[in-house]
């Protein structure tokens, strides 16, 4: 069975509840949580999609996350996913949300952060290589690599928002 999502509206409120599936195959907006994690030494966590996932196999990912639950907010959406694809729980704030349109179907993306421990225990069958990447590096794994299509926004938003105002930081009402 198919996961049931809210769609939403360009300005993020709830339209009604759908099918995950169908809510991409029909372009209809709903919401995606994600986590970007660093470690104790400020390392960015970047991992590899495992071959066998439906979308984007084999991509290098910056954030872990998925597709919100009906009534779940992006922070609880990308703590469960923390869960599930890596095995290990912890504080998830929201840093801000941003409708993104780069990937298969449009959503709202809701980018979190959070510390993790550096020893993960990732489910293979979601992630299939894990490794810390300093800042300098993962700009360079940008360049060289294939990542999902949304990683290289999440980064760029990710430290405008370290450095700059709240006020460029929308956050969901």
């Amino acid at each position: 069975m198919d996961e049931l999502v809210e769609r939403v509206d360009a300005h993020d409120r709830v339209l009604g509840i759908v099918s995950r599936r169908e809510a991409v195959r029909e372009g209809w907006l709903h919401r995606v949580g994600v986590v970007v994690c660093r470690d104790g030494r400020n390392r960015y966590l970047v991992h590899r999609r495992a071959e066998q996932l439906s979308r984007f196999p084999g991509h290098y990912e910056l954030g872990i996350g998925g597709a919100a639950g009906v009534g779940e907010s992006y922070e609880r959406a990308a703590a469960r996913e923390l869960r599930e694809e890596l095995g290990t729980s912890a504080s998830v704030s929201l840093r801000f949300h941003f409708l993104n349109r780069g990937g298969l179907s449009p959503y709202w993306l809701g980018v979190c952060d959070a510390v993790l421990p550096e020893t993960l225990a990732p489910d293979l069958s979601e992630v299939a290589w894990h490794g810390w990447l300093t800042e300098s590096e993962l700009r360079q794994a940008l360049r060289e690599w294939t990542f999902t299509p949304e990683s290289e926004e999440i980064f760029a938003r990710y430290l405008a928002g370290r450095t700059g105002p709240a006020s460029a930081q929308k956050r969901r009402p």
